[in-house]
Order: C-alpha cells, then structure tokens, then sequence
C-alpha cells in the first residue's frame, strides 16, 4: 500500500519505519548502488513520503552524489520534515551545500538547524566545520570551544570555562568585525 494518499507525508507505519531502517543498517559505504536501489523502490511504493525522500537523499549523499542528494533533501523538508529526521535532514543538506562549495547556503541551513536544535552536538559541529570553510575560522574555533565546553564536563576543562568561554567570545567579536569589514567575501580568496 502506497502513502501517497496518506495526508501526513512524515508518517512512518512502524512496519515502513522497520523496513527503512533495515536497508540503511545493511549499508555498505563502499558500495553504495545497492542501498540506493532499496531506497528507491520504497520511494517508489511511498512517493510522497518525506522521512523517505530523506532516506534516498542520505544514501545518495554517502554515494558522493550531492547533486542528486540535494534535490531530495529539498524535497522532503519542503513536505515537512520534522524533529529528529528534519535536525539530521539540515545538518546533511548543510554539510552536502558545504562539500559542494556553496558556503552561504549551508551556512544558511545549519543556522536554521541551529535555531531550531540548539543543544545538537552535531550541528554545533558541523556548524563550525561550515564556517571554516567559509573562511571564517575565528568563528569556528570559538564554535568548537563553546560545544567542548558546554560538552565535556571534565574537572580539567570546568577549571579553565571563564577563560574558555571570554577567549570564545573574543574570537566571535574579531569575526563580527572582520565580517562587518567584508560582507560578501569573494571565495577565490579561500
């Protein structure tokens, strides 16, 4: 039976929650032409389902295929993707854009992942990995400063979390100004 007519695009029965989760746990990263496959034939039998569209995105997205991927990212988040699925969903599309060159987009994204799921680990991360790319790296070490310290609670980072956090909120303020100074950085200059 076909979700098409299902007028929840996200719902996932738990036998299709089971089957989707089956072919991404047989997954071979080094062969990636058979998940793709699966994926697409449950995307066949389920076209409007955007927790699946997200699904053949990621496989196309592991495949090296970010071109493909995109378009079904897009896909899924404009049939509206939600909690978990629509936080992996924009941290992926984020860091596809970021591979593909394409800084502001993914910066765009993961801001609105940022937004939307502030205490992620792996935005915050990959966040931090986009502004880099960007050339923005202030910006992105004082991102990794803020996770490790809001993250990792050991005895010998607590000691140090003024110093963390005030040498964090310096190198915010230097990209604010150097941002400020270049609005629209010309990318040939990464």
């Amino acid at each position: 039976m076909s979700d098409s007519t299902d007028p929840d695009p996200t719902h996932l029965s738990p036998q299709l929650e089971e089957r989707l989760r089956e072919i991404f746990e047989r997954r071979d990263r080094e062969a990636m032409q058979p998940t793709i496959d699966a994926f697409l034939q449950v995307l066949a039998e389920h076209p409007d389902n955007a927790a699946v569209l997200y699904e053949v995105a990621g496989s196309y997205d592991t495949a090296g295929e970010e071109e493909t991927a995109l378009g079904y990212y897009e896909r899924a988040m404009a049939l509206g993707l939600s909690g978990d699925t629509l936080r992996r969903c924009l941290l992926q599309y984020g860091s596809t854009l970021r591979n593909l060159g394409r800084y502001d987009e993914s910066l765009a994204a993961l801001d609105r992942a940022l937004a939307l799921y502030p205490r992620s680990e792996s935005v915050r991360m990959w966040h931090a990995l986009s502004l880099h790319a960007s050339g923005r790296s202030d910006a992105a070490v004082a991102a990794l400063m803020e996770l490790a310290i809001d993250e990792i609670r050991t005895e010998d980072l607590v000691r140090y979390e003024a110093a963390i956090r005030g040498n964090s909120a310096y190198l915010r303020e230097l990209d604010a100004a150097r941002t400020a100074n270049h609005p629209a950085r010309d990318q040939t200059d990464l």
